[in-house]
């Protein structure tokens, strides 16, 4: 239903004339559009042939009563709102009234200024439930569009992933570059993470398998920024509540995605938790201490260190003494305290090797 920019378009339904008349002349004179009629059966004609947005209607007619054209209109025309007007209206017929939908009640002879608030307080009240209507239906195509998106990305990523069934660490590698540069992420973010990782994976007694198994995951953990929109993940201003909580679905995406594919299964522990927080504050499932994956305790540090030693669109790198610092400020909430102990063992020249070996062609001075 399209709205008129301000008055209602009226039906006055009275099997009076008089009525009917004084109350179409006063609403024209406040600029209202109005048409009249003297039964309900009149009045069903009359909407049939062109619409109205609100009717005033008498109660008792002959020929059918007031509640009865209303119990018609809710049938065929809900949009329209509906005032019933009676000299001594019943209890019961008030309360069966609204319980049919009925917006008001007014009693009659009709005051007509009365009449008027009346009538602009029940158009105000269906105007707002049309908005919240509209904004609700506009909501839910958004998310009929997005899951159509994801739906369709879905559909073409597990055709990728089956490809690369047999992937080796080379191509693992391809794939996470791929996605650093779809988000117009840093160059080289995910196999300095990786590195990283890795090397504290080795300070915490990780075997080569497990160690594999790390790698092989930190290559995938933003596998799942492939089912968000192109306009949500390259916003450059800050995302709004409802982009960051489609933002943040990436972890969820992934999990799902690397979950169809049996060769990438390992990955998917840390795909999925790869953002919760050691004191719970993180997402999708706000987990907390060692209820959170090993690896993704592990991976947090690595992936903090990397984000905060890297030039970003909105800021500048910070220096290697402030991202440690900000490590072991975040330690036992952000981050496991034995994590960060194993990051702290590790001397600042390792770090420097590592930066330098997973993006040879770039300066590793935000490191220092």
């Amino acid at each position: 239903m399209d709205f008129p920019p301000s008055l209602p378009r009226l039906l006055i339904v009275d099997d009076e004339d008089m009525v009917r008349r004084l109350l179409c002349d006063f609403f024209e004179e406040q600029g209202y559009a109005c048409r009249d009629c003297g039964n309900a059966a009149a009045a069903l004609a009359c909407l049939a042939e062109s619409p109205v947005d609100l009717i005033i209607s008498d109660l008792h007619m002959p020929g059918g009563s007031g509640l009865d054209l209303l119990r018609s209109v809710r049938q065929r025309f809900p949009e329209i709102a509906f005032v019933l007007a009676s000299a001594a209206p019943e209890a019961e017929v008030t309360v069966e009234a609204m319980r049919a939908g009925a917006s008001d009640f007014l009693l009659k002879p009709l005051d007509l200024m009365q009449t008027l608030d009346a009538i602009e307080r029940v158009w105000a009240c269906q105007r707002e439930q049309h908005e919240r209507r509209r904004l609700l239906s506009e909501a839910e195509s958004r998310r009929t569009e997005l899951e159509h998106l994801l739906n369709e990305r879905t559909r073409q990523l597990g055709t990728a992933l089956e490809q690369v069934r047999q992937a080796s660490a080379e191509t693992l590698q391809a794939l996470a570059m791929a996605l650093d540069i779809r988000a117009r992420d840093v160059a080289g973010h995910s196999l300095r993470v990786s590195r990283y990782g890795v090397e504290l994976a080795m300070q915490l007694g990780y075997d080569p398998s497990d160690l594999a198994r790390f790698e092989y995951a930190s290559y995938l953990h933003d596998i799942g920024k492939l089912g968000i929109p192109d306009a949500i993940l390259n916003k450059p201003g800050a995302l709004t509540a409802d982009e960051l909580t489609i933002m943040r679905t990436h972890v969820q995406i992934g999990f799902e995605l690397v979950t169809q594919v049996q060769s990438l299964a390992p990955a998917a522990d840390l795909v999925l938790t790869h953002q919760e927080h050691f004191d719970g504050g993180g997402y999708p499932r706000g987990l907390a201490g060692n209820d959170i994956p090993f690896d993704a305790r592990i991976f947090a540090v690595a992936d903090a260190l990397d984000a905060m030693t890297s030039d970003r669109p909105y800021r500048r790198a910070l220096s290697w003494q402030d991202a440690r610092r900000e490590i072991v400020d975040q330690s036992g909430r952000q981050f496991d305290p034995a994590v960060v102990a194993a990051f702290l063992r590790i001397p600042k020249e390792r770090w420097l090797e590592l930066a330098a070996s997973a993006q040879p062609s770039l300066s590793s001075a935000a490191l220092c």
